[in-house]
């Protein structure tokens, strides 16, 4: 007895328990926290960027967060297994509810719940009776009449009664809010299962189950293996295509989080030009390519234009403009050397090669360094608004309210700030990498920049990894516009005899002829100075060992605080001196006229000295300016084949008519029994709604008078709201 009771028991335990989970999984409080994780998720993948390499992180965010953003593959939100698995408990739970709810709705759209009973209308808000002069069945033919001309769907229904026939009038509207809860939950599913669909669901399947494995080398894409490539025969994928001016690709590259797959495309896109205009501030306002697709089986070809918002489609797969890259441009680059021995060369290359350095005999030295040709920016503008015009909202007098109030007013993209931009020229991107495979990032501009100081500057920009900014060493240029009149004077500061020369040069300009000892003592300070400033002295651990950083460290040490300020002067005033001897004697040297007195003169001499101050801390034994070079472009393509589109487009509109039908259509209800008592005839009329607006109460005024006051004004009129 007590083991059948003890199976029984469990046998009515599982029933409920699948009741338990099946009405969990269709309840709305399920459904919305489904939705609010996947609303998180979603955030948390359009801020965070998707499908970067692993160091990207790390360098962004530490070695820390970027091994859980990893673990938790927040780098790859929507082809995450929680989140695809997400979207399967909301398809699910929405799939339940509309097969829990669609039976009844649609049952209830074919009902008229004529059955209703008379005494049940006494129980709604809205009621209203009256008496009429005609036949009850006249009376309610002449109502239904009415009803179905103002659009009610009636169905009339005959009563006996004790008095003798009844008729019950039952009439709806606004079925289509049933329709609308329907298609908005319909909806969600399609959004959904178009999304699974053209998400990396089917791309991960044949992951799991067709050996697929993503690509982590490098090489030629003729190269890689087929475990890394997908078949033409992929319903749906989603890639890059990169394509240079005057070249054809025909395989897109499916990026993962742990490298990359290799898609076939049954046709291959031939770059025939890019076109791209900018905005006065630099960004691109369009840009487009000139195509032409080959089918591979075919041989057609077909010329398109490809831009953005503008996609082209072949085959089915659609191809969207996405960005544009450099193609592997020419560029020619000069060596300039930053040591005394030396000496300048030539190299050539294009950009995403490297090249290594050798000696001129052809051998490597060990401490040898790879030239990576990384970046060609043809179009570089910046923002030269000067800071000192003056303009302060400190001080009343230079405030001017008018223009300050409108430059708050107007269109949204106007700042308050204003920007003199001004394109600078080309630039070149390069990276030395040592041998022990350490690499810095350098951008040198090939034109110098005039910033308004009296002389243009040529900017070389060094960076120790990708996520730091570039510190730019200024290097003025001479009246040639070019590197050499620096590059001389520095040489000259490094060499022992056209130092002394200077000094002695300086010391007999500045002393008189009669002062033999004093000009002693001046050339001993001066080549103390300029000793000081190229570095001659010993290093020390830490410190600087020249520059005007040697010279306030001397300062500091030899020289009384009370008479630092002084004696600073004097011995900046010497340096300049004989910085300016220095250059003329290398102008000398190389056959070129002295250097005029003259405004232009003195800044380029100014700029100078913070330059061989600075110069101390550039990282590389040289550096390389560029020549000449021929732009290749590239244009990057996004191909697609995604047969989850229409249907996700299909769910859009359903969710659409769904949500307006909802929120605009209101379901109403209309009975109206009409029975004969005696030679008096009554109506009774009751209305319901599933909102209770103001909408509701004047449609009901409005069908009381035409259904219950109209057809007998001389009787009263019974009514409930």
């Amino acid at each position: 007895m007590s083991d059948s009771s003890s199976g029984a028991t469990l046998d009515i335990e599982r029933p409920s328990r699948m009741r338990h989970v099946q009405e969990l999984l269709a309840s709305m409080r399920f459904a919305i926290s489904l939705l609010t994780i996947i609303c998180i998720a979603s955030v948390i993948g359009t801020v965070l960027k998707q499908h970067e390499p692993s160091v990207n992180y790390v360098n962004q965010f530490g070695p820390f967060w970027a091994e859980l953003f990893l673990a938790l593959k927040l780098n790859a939100v929507y082809s995450a297994w929680w989140f695809l698995l997400i979207l399967a408990f909301l398809v699910l739970s929405t799939s339940l509810c509309l097969l829990r709810h669609t039976p009844k709705y649609l049952a209830d759209l074919r009902n008229y719940k004529e059955n209703i009973r008379e005494q049940s209308l006494q129980a709604f808000h809205h009621k209203a009776k009256a008496t009429l002069v005609h036949s009850a069945q006249a009376e309610a033919q002449r109502m239904g009449g009415i009803l179905a001309r103002s659009g009610w769907k009636v169905k009339l229904q005959e009563r006996d009664t004790q008095h003798g026939k009844g008729y019950m009038l039952a009439a709806k509207a606004g079925s289509a809010h049933k329709i609308g809860y329907m298609a908005a939950h319909a909806a969600i599913v399609m959004i959904c299962l178009g999304g699974l669909l053209d998400g990396d669901l089917i791309v991960r399947a044949q992951m799991w189950l067709g050996g697929k494995t993503p690509y982590t080398g490098g090489g030629r894409i003729s190269d890689v293996p087929q475990e890394h490539r997908l078949s033409l025969s992929n319903p749906t994928f989603r890639g890059n295509l990169m394509v240079a001016e005057g070249t054809q690709a025909g395989t897109a590259i499916l990026n993962q989080s742990d490298g990359v797959l290799l898609q076939e495309l049954p046709f291959s896109v031939e770059l025939k030009k890019f076109i791209v205009e900018y905005y006065d501030t630099g960004m691109p306002k369009l840009f487009a390519s000139d195509v032409v697709i080959h089918d591979k089986q075919t041989g057609e070809q077909v010329a398109q234009r490809i831009q953005v918002n503008h996609p082209a489609s072949y085959k089915g797969i659609e191809i969207y403009q996405s960005s544009f890259d450099d193609g592997g441009s020419r560029v020619k680059l000069k060596a300039v050397p930053f040591t005394a021995d030396g000496q300048a060369f030539e190299v050539e290359g294009h950009i995403g090669s490297a090249t290594e350095l050798a000696r001129g005999d052809g051998q490597s030295p060990p401490d040898a360094l790879t030239l990576e040709f990384s970046e060609l920016r043809t179009i570089n503008v910046e923002n030269f608004t000067d800071a000192k015009t003056g303009k302060s909202g400190v001080d009343a007098r230079k405030v001017d309210l008018r223009n300050s109030i409108e430059s708050r007013l107007g269109a949204g993209h106007k700042t308050v700030t204003e920007k003199a931009l001004r394109n600078i020229g080309p630039s070149i991107g390069y990276k030395l990498r040592d041998a022990s495979g350490q690499a810095r990032e350098y951008q040198n501009y090939m034109s110098p920049v005039d910033f308004g100081d009296g002389v243009p500057v040529y900017l070389l920009g060094v960076r120790e990894t990708p996520s730091e900014p570039f510190r730019y060493l200024r290097i003025p240029a001479d009246e040639q516009g070019s590197l050499d009149g620096f590059m001389r004077l520095r040489a000259a500061l490094h060499d022992a005899d056209m130092r002394a020369q200077a000094v002695r040069r300086y010391a007999q300009q500045a002393v008189p002829q009669d002062r033999g000892d004093l000009r002693e003592a001046l050339a001993q300070s001066a080549l103390r100075a300029v000793g000081l400033f190229a570095g001659t002295q010993a290093a020390t651990e830490g410190k600087p060992d020249g520059g005007l950083q040697a010279i306030g460290q001397f300062m500091e040490a030899n020289v009384p605080e009370a008479e630092r300020e002084r004696a600073s002067e004097v011995l900046i005033r010497i340096l300049n001196g004989v910085l300016y001897d220095l250059a003329q004697l290398s102008r000398e040297k190389a056959g070129l006229k002295p250097l005029e007195a003259g405004d232009q003169t003195l800044s380029f001499m100014t700029q100078s000295v913070f330059a061989l101050s600075d110069a101390q801390f550039y990282p590389a034994p040289m550096v390389f300016m560029m020549q000449d070079f021929t732009q290749v472009q590239a244009s990057v393509f996004q191909v697609a084949r995604a047969p989850g589109k229409n249907v996700v487009y299909l769910g859009c509109f359903f969710l659409i008519v769904g949500v307006f039908a909802m929120l605009y259509v209101r379901d109403r209800r209309l009975w109206v029994w009409v029975v004969t008592q005696g030679d008096v005839t009554q109506a009774t009329m009751a209305l319901s709604s599933n909102r209770k607006i103001m909408d509701t109460d004047r449609e009901f005024d409005n069908l009381t008078q035409k259904l219950l006051s109209a057809p007998a004004a001389e009787h009263p009129t019974e009514r409930s709201v």
